[in-house]
């Protein structure tokens, strides 16, 4: 048979694969005694659970840290929740613990980790289905006990602070077996009634035991179901319950919640004080900037003599009037101007002009005559003069040997 051949980083990690694979290990409680516990600068927890048969190495990261609500110490007996490896590192498998919390309510807190673990997954504690708290409730449900303090505090506060809202104390069990359904009941009931728009359901401090009942699914579903927003506010301000998570808002106690359920009647007070007193100012400043406007138009020229805005516009045409007749003169003596020049040039430029001066114009049968060769002898021949016309026959025709150069030529 042949046996493989594998690195020692290679085996660690083929160990790790195995132990990640096996379900039984991925989260799992282990009961013990605290030995060698040790909290690195970077936050991080390495101890070792040991009983009287062996020793675990465990190792809880500080963001999970972060979560203990009691100092651990050597000696000390705890119930640790967690998940089984190894750091291929150092080939030694490890618990890395989640959760841990001092031995004698093991039971308790596995259930309740196992339920918060459950509902969790299911999204029932989801930020996105948080319900927002009325600002200004006008009627109020608390789901208690009517016998105990906790309901005696939430109802002087609630009037203390905002006695306009109306109060409903729908009683029920917080303690016993019971207790669950009488809660889960009670929240269905106010919202089948549409009793109020807001509801506080809680009870004074005690053991885990006591507080029990808010551990219990049935009253988890009934506040994640419930359309009315819910207060959670149970026991004190360490304790921490599975209604906690369900609900819309976490109260420290049931004092805190009736102070988170109301504002407060003497900040509203002092809040609408300043607000009017802004306002006035407001007012007073719009009323004074109109007056001031007011003051500038009465004072105007236009209002004290209203026809002294058209004798204004009056005179104004009567400036326009007279630019435009001084422009329309200069332009109709500048095209007066301009036509005697033109006129001119016609006129020199006319053929009477020249016949004037002693020349004429020579027609003959074909036209004007411009050469000899267009009459012949005998051709009669008319002679336009300045003063009229002159009949005659051509005798005879004669072409010279050097043109003519007309008058005025170069």
């Amino acid at each position: 048979m042949k046996y493989p051949i594998c690195s020692v980083s290679q085996l660690n990690e083929h160990v790790r694969d195995l132990l990640n694979a096996d379900p039984a290990l991925s989260g799992l409680f282990v009961q013990g005694e605290l030995s060698n516990y040790k909290m690195y600068p970077s936050g991080h927890h390495y101890f070792s659970l040991k009983d009287e048969g062996g020793t675990l190495r465990c190792v809880m990261f500080r963001r999970e840290a972060a979560t203990l609500r009691f100092r651990p110490q050597n000696g000390m007996k705890v119930l640790a929740f967690g998940r089984v490896t190894v750091y291929p590192r150092d080939g030694q498998y490890q618990l890395y613990v989640s959760t841990m919390t001092p031995d004698g309510v093991g039971d308790l807190h596995a259930a309740f980790e196992q339920l918060k673990a459950k509902l969790a997954a299911e999204g029932l504690f989801d930020q996105e289905h948080k319900k927002p708290i009325p600002r200004f409730p006008h009627r109020i449900a608390l789901v208690t006990s009517p016998a105990g303090a906790a309901v005696r505090d939430m109802l002087r506060i609630l009037g203390a602070r905002w006695p306009m809202a109306e109060v409903y104390v729908v009683p029920c069990r917080v303690q016993g077996a019971e207790a669950p359904a009488e809660i889960a009941g009670a929240i269905a009931w106010v919202n089948a009634q549409n009793l109020a728009d807001l509801i506080i359901t809680g009870r004074g401090g005690g053991s885990m035991e006591d507080l029990w009942c808010f551990n219990d699914e049935g009253v988890a579903r009934a506040i994640y179901a419930s359309r009315i927003p819910v207060i959670s506010a149970v026991g004190h301000e360490p304790d921490v319950t599975i209604a906690d998570y369900a609900s819309d808002l976490r109260a420290a106690t049931p004092s805190n919640g009736a102070e988170l359920a109301v504002p407060d009647q003497n900040e509203q007070y002092a809040l609408l004080s300043h607000l009017g007193r802004r306002m006035a100012k407001a007012v007073e400043r719009q009323l004074g900037e109109s007056r001031a406007i007011l003051d500038r138009a009465a004072g105007s020229r236009m209002l004290r003599d209203p026809m002294s805005w058209v004798e204004d516009r009056r005179l104004l045409l009567d400036r326009q009037q007279e630019r435009l007749a001084h422009a329309l003169s200069l332009k109709l003596s500048e095209s007066r101007r301009q036509t005697a020049r033109l006129a001119a040039g016609l006129d020199a430029l006319s053929p009477l002009k020249v016949l004037s001066r002693g020349y004429a114009i020579a027609r003959g049968p074909r036209g004007v005559v411009k050469s000899v060769k267009d009459v012949a002898a005998g051709d009669p021949v008319e002679l336009r003069v300045s003063d009229g016309v002159i009949h005659c026959e051509a005798k005879r025709k004669k072409e010279t040997i050097e043109p003519v150069v007309a008058e005025g030529g170069g």
